[in-house]
């Protein structure tokens, strides 16, 4: 059997283009002394060759059963440690490294595309290597549950994140337990390439990296592992230092939307509970797709003194938004620049805007960069991350009524419009719908009861529930709870009072 997925997985390698006939029988006998055998049977050959040929297609549907298959194997001959999914995805991720050509030869194809045919002929080709190479594993992003709501500011997209394995007991303490080591410094760190993993870091041999020059530093370019939308990017610095929004931040965003202009790009916020999950190591997301928020209109034009020569305006968007454009980058990163200073230091004590409290500083920008046509535009979306005993989380937060939904931070991809929600939601949302349909006591269920008040709230709303329609109702809910959560998250409300207390702070840029 082993001899079998051996020769599977080769023409796996052959058929997506990770290796080619000059690679055949190398990798075979690579994958061979990884399974410790020492020959391939004639007849397992013969009889390998008498197969239907793979397709793409079928290339990609096997690939699962294939390396369960082999990784079943390797825990039966005690090659693999333990059966259980952080030890396996440290295993298989070391199988199909085999298979991957180096760095140097991915960099140069993508280099080569790039110059002689377009920026995205570019990264197609680096982006169906991540997914043949299963570092992006789509057969465990197919099991997240996607869908859209239509709300007042547009069509939001909802997911709940089912792709990131939860780790089991053994893991956890083999990981509390492990040496703590300080290689790679982080996930986002270069020298994650081909690391071997352990059991408190992933594996990544077979991960690659894009090195980028933008306005004029040395950062990489490689995809999301688990892609929350259309090849998720993830821009990162070469050196291993935190991020900070500034003015060369919304350079190096310019920069990199002039060269990959199929693409956008965005940074989290710099600061706990605004910023992303990694404020250790300066890094963006970008991609191929069109969030809400970018096909926002802008309700109100604005004029900034000194700069009337870049259009710019407040989006109509749950959050608080300053949308500025112009063909002449220079001129954006000076605007920009501008509103982030003022910003940084602005306090409005009636709109419970401020910018440091006890020396600690609250005041900062989600910044997303794309291109339109000849111009660049940039929106600048305001944030403050400050606490108080009523919101210790964050006044400007997913308040508590809303966290049996999302309690987490509302970073970069939440703020224009994708919701990614936690994967307990798959489970409760199924007893909830049962719970329902049943009309059980929702307040007496452990589970449940933190969803009474929300179902309380939204049932009236419906004539008429049963199984055919309970899960579009529920999913028609979490979209406009996460609708609530943006709202939320604004510092200026979409109200009279909100939009003058905008304009105040508009006035002092």
């Amino acid at each position: 059997m082993i001899q079998e997925r051996i020769l599977e997985l080769t023409e796996y390698g052959l058929v997506t283009g990770l290796i080619t006939e000059d690679d055949k029988i190398y990798t075979i006998n690579r994958l061979m002394e990884l399974f410790e055998l020492d020959e391939m049977e004639d007849s397992v050959f013969e009889a390998y060759a008498s197969r239907q040929p793979m397709t793409q297609q079928t290339a990609e549907e096997s690939l699962e059963d294939i390396l369960a298959e082999m990784m079943d194997y390797a825990y039966e001959k005690g090659i693999m440690k333990e059966n259980s999914i952080v030890y396996k995805d440290l295993f298989d991720t070391k199988i199909m490294g085999i298979l991957l050509p180096r760095p140097a030869e991915v960099r140069a194809r993508f280099k080569d595309l790039y110059e002689h045919t377009s920026a995205q002929a570019a990264t197609d080709y680096f982006y169906k290597l991540s997914c043949d190479s299963n570092y992006i594993r789509r057969q465990r992003i197919k099991k997240d549950r996607k869908w859209t709501t239509e709300t007042e500011f547009g069509t939001l997209d909802i997911t709940i994140n089912l792709s990131k394995p939860e780790k089991d007991p053994k893991a956890i303490a083999a990981a509390k337990n492990a040496k703590q080591s300080a290689y790679p410094k982080c996930q986002l760190c270069k020298e994650n390439e081909g690391y071997a993993g352990r059991v408190n870091h992933p594996a990544r041999q077979n991960h690659r990296i894009i090195p980028v020059t933008i306005n004029h530093s040395d950062w990489y370019f490689q995809y999301s592992p688990y892609v929350y939308y259309n090849e998720h990017c993830i821009v990162f610095n070469s050196l291993h230092t935190p991020m900070k929004i500034e003015r060369a931040t919304f350079g190096k965003l310019l920069d990199f939307v002039t060269q990959f202009p199929h693409y956008f790009v965005g940074s989290n916020a710099d600061l706990p509970i605004v910023g992303g999950s990694i404020l250790s190591h300066d890094h963006f997301q970008g991609g191929h797709y069109t969030f809400a928020m970018a096909k926002a209109p802008i309700e109100k034009t604005l004029t900034f003194k000194g700069f009337e020569d870049v259009k710019a305006g407040i989006v109509k968007w749950p959050m608080s938004v300053i949308r500025i454009s112009s063909a002449d980058k220079d001129r954006l990163i000076e605007l920009a620049d501008r509103i982030l200073k003022a910003w940084r230091g602005y306090t409005d004590e009636d709109a419970f805007i401020f910018a440091e409290t006890n020396g600690e500083p609250h005041n900062t920008i989600t910044p997303i960069a794309r291109k339109r046509g000849e111009d660049y535009e940039l929106d600048l979306v305001l944030r403050n991350n400050i606490t108080t005993e009523e919101h210790p989380l964050g006044v400007y937060h997913p308040h508590a009524k809303l966290h049996h939904i999302k309690k987490e931070n509302i970073g970069l991809i939440e703020v224009m419009g994708l919701a990614v929600l936690p994967a307990r939601l798959k489970d409760e949302m199924a007893a909830l719908s049962k719970a329902i349909l049943e009309k059980k006591d929702i307040r007496a269920d452990e589970v449940l009861a933190k969803h009474a008040d929300w179902v309380e709230e939204f049932l009236p709303k419906y004539d008429h529930i049963d199984e055919t329609n309970i899960m579009d109702i529920l999913h028609e809910e979490i979209g406009l709870v996460f609708n609530e959560v943006l709202k939320d998250a604004g510092v200026y409300k979409c109200t009279e009072e909100g939009r003058k207390a905008f304009m105040r702070f508009i006035d002092t840029v």
